[in-house]
C-alpha cells in the first residue's frame, strides 16, 4: 500500500524542507516540514526493527536487507511526505532515493518518475558501448593517441546517453502541468546527473499525479556514512541544493493554492 493513512498529531514545524527556483513561472516555491517529523522517525525507526525496506511482502527478500546500506554500497536518503486527499483524509507516502541494490520499485514505496522498462530497453546498448570502449581504454597505453581518442570518444557518448535518460524523465506540478525533466529544470548550465531521483521529487511527482495535497515533507539519511562525509546515520536533512532546488520549484507551482 502506497498511502498509509494517519491521523495527524505532534507540532507543525514551520522550517523549509525543500524549495526551488520555477522554470514555469520564475519565483521560489517552497514546502514545510510540517507535521511530517513524526512518520518520518516511526520509518526510521520501522527500518531499524524490522531490518529490510520491503514491509509489505510476506516474507523478506534478501536483496532489501539494511545490511545492504552498511556496507561498502553506503547508506542512502529516505523521505516521507504528509499528504491529503479530495476527502479530507491525511495519509504518508514514503520513498527512498534512486534505486534500492540496483532495484527501482519496491511494493510499499512511491516509483520512480521515469518509465522503469523503457529505461531498461533504451539504455543497455548505450551503455554495453561505453562499457566495450572502457575496456578497450584499459587495454592501451597511456599517452597513446589512440587511447586519449577513444576516451573523448567514450566522454561524448556518455554524454548524449545522460541526455538521453533525462528525457525519459516527466515532472508534473500541482497546475496539472507535465514537463519533461530538461525543460523543469531552472537556472543555467546542464542537468546535473541524477537529477530526479531523489525522495522529494518523487514523493512530490506521485502526489500531483495523484490527487494529493502535500502538507509536509521530511527526509532522513540511513546506513554508513557517504564517501564525504557529509552525510551521517539517523541525520535529517532538507532536499539537496545541486539537483533537487533546480527542479522542485516547477514541481511545487500550484500548490499555494490547492
Amino acid at each position: 500500500m502506497l498511502l498509509t493513512p494517519t491521523e495527524l498529531t505532534g507540532e507543525h514545524d514551520p522550517s523549509i524542507a525543500c524549495r526551488g527556483g520555477c522554470a514555469r513561472c520564475g519565483r521560489e516555491h517552497t514546502l514545510p516540514v510540517g507535521p511530517s517529523h513524526g512518520p518520518a522517525v516511526e520509518l526510521f525507526r520501522r527500518l531499524e526493527q524490522e531490518g529490510r525496506i520491503d514491509f509489505d511482502a510476506p516474507a523478506a527478500d534478501p536483496r532489501f536487507s539494511i545490511e545492504y546500506l552498511l556496507g561498502d554500497a553506503r547508506g542512502q536518503m529516505f523521505g516521507v511526505l504528509v499528504v491529503r486527499n479530495g476527502q479530507g483524509q491525511t495519509g504518508v507516502l514514503k520513498a527512498f532515493s534512486g534505486q534500492y541494490n540496483s532495484v527501482w520499485e519496491v511494493d510499499g514505496w512511491v516509483p520512480p518518475l521515469l518509465d522503469v522498462a523503457r529505461f531498461k530497453r533504451d539504455t543497455l546498448a548505450g551503455e554495453q558501448r561505453i562499457k566495450a570502449m572502457g575496456r578497450e581504454i584499459l587495454g592501451l597505453p597511456k599517452g597513446a593517441p589512440a587511447r586519449d581518442a577513444l576516451i573523448d570518444k567514450r566522454k561524448k557518448a556518455s554524454q548524449v546517453l545522460m541526455q538521453e535518460i533525462h528525457a525519459m524523465y516527466t515532472l508534473p506540478n500541482f497546475r496539472g502541468e507535465r514537463l519533461p525533466l530538461p525543460s523543469a529544470t531552472h537556472g543555467q548550465g546542464g542537468v546535473p546527473t541524477g537529477t530526479g531521483d531523489c525522495c522529494a521529487p518523487k514523493l512530490l511527482g506521485y502526489a500531483a499525479l495523484n490527487g494529493l495535497t502535500p502538507l509536509g515533507l521530511s527526509e532522513f539519511y540511513f546506513g554508513r556514512a557517504n564517501r564525504s562525509g557529509l552525510k551521517a546515520h539517523g541525520e535529517f536533512y532538507p532536499s539537496c541544493p545541486d539537483k533537487c532546488a533546480r527542479i522542485l520549484g516547477f514541481m511545487l507551482c500550484g500548490l499555494e493554492g490547492a
